[in-house]
C-alpha cells in the first residue's frame, strides 16, 4: 500500500472511530456532520470524500463493526480442536456472537435495530475480508453438515431473527430474564429449527 492510500486510510478510519464514539455517546441524531469531522482532525468537504451523509457512515460502521464480531466467533470456532456436528457448531457462533454483544452493550445498542436479516445477508454476500471470513464459514458448516440442510438460507434468517428478537431485553435490561437462563431454551428452539431443515434420508 502506497503512502497516499494509507493516509486515505488512516483518514477514514478515523473518521469511522470517531463517529462510533459520538453515536454511541451523543447519539445518532445530536451527531452532526461537523462533529466528526472536527473531532477527527479533517475538513468537512474529506468527509463527502469518503461518505455520503451521515446515514452513510453509519451504515458502513454498523457493517463493520457486525462483521468484526461474525469474524471473532468464526476465528474462535476454527481454533476448536474437539470434534463437534453441524448443530453444535451453529451454536458455538451464536453463543459467540451473543458473549460479545453481551460484553459490549454500547455496540449492541448501537446496533441493535440493525441486528437482523439485513446485517447477516451483507456479511454473507458483499466481499470486504471481515465479511469474507463468516460468509466462508457457514458456507463450510453446509458442506461438512453431515445431512443436507434445505433453505439454509431461509434457516439462518428465522435463527437470526429468533436471537436478535430475545437476546436484546435480555442483554440491556435483563428482562424477562438473565441471559444465562434464556440461553437454554434458546439453543434448544434452534436444534428444532435446525432439525426442520435437515434433510434425513428416510
Amino acid at each position: 500500500m502506497s503512502k497516499v492510500d494509507m493516509k486515505k486510510k488512516s483518514k477514514e478510519s478515523s473518521l469511522l472511530n470517531t463517529a462510533f464514539e459520538f453515536f454511541t455517546t451523543k447519539g445518532f441524531s445530536k451527531t452532526s456532520i461537523t462533529d466528526i469531522a472536527s473531532k477527527a482532525g479533517v475538513g468537512k468537504g474529506t468527509f463527502y470524500l469518503y461518505f455520503k451523509d451521515k446515514y452513510d457512515i453509519r451504515r458502513k460502521l454498523i457493517a463493520g463493526k457486525s462483521a468484526q464480531v461474525m469474524t471473532i466467533a468464526a476465528y474462535a470456532l476454527s481454533q476448536q480442536t474437539e470434534p463437534m456436528g453441524f448443530e453444535d457448531k451453529f451454536i458455538f457462533l451464536i453463543d459467540n456472537i451473543i458473549n460479545q454483544l453481551d460484553e459490549n452493550k454500547s455496540l449492541l445498542n448501537f446496533i441493535s435495530k440493525n441486528l437482523s436479516w439485513g446485517l447477516f445477508m451483507q456479511a454473507l454476500s458483499t466481499p470486504s475480508e471481515q465479511e469474507t471470513v463468516f460468509r466462508d464459514e457457514y458456507l463450510k458448516l453446509l458442506e461438512e453438515s453431515e445431512h443436507p440442510i434445505r433453505d439454509p438460507e431461509l434457516m439462518l434468517f428465522m435463527v437470526v431473527e429468533l436471537v436478535s428478537a430475545t437476546c436484546y431485553s435480555s442483554i440491556l435490561y435483563r428482562e424477562p430474564c438473565t441471559l444465562d437462563k434464556l440461553k437454554p431454551d434458546l439453543y434448544t428452539a434452534i436444534r428444532n429449527i435446525i432439525a426442520q431443515f435437515t434433510v434425513v434420508d428416510g
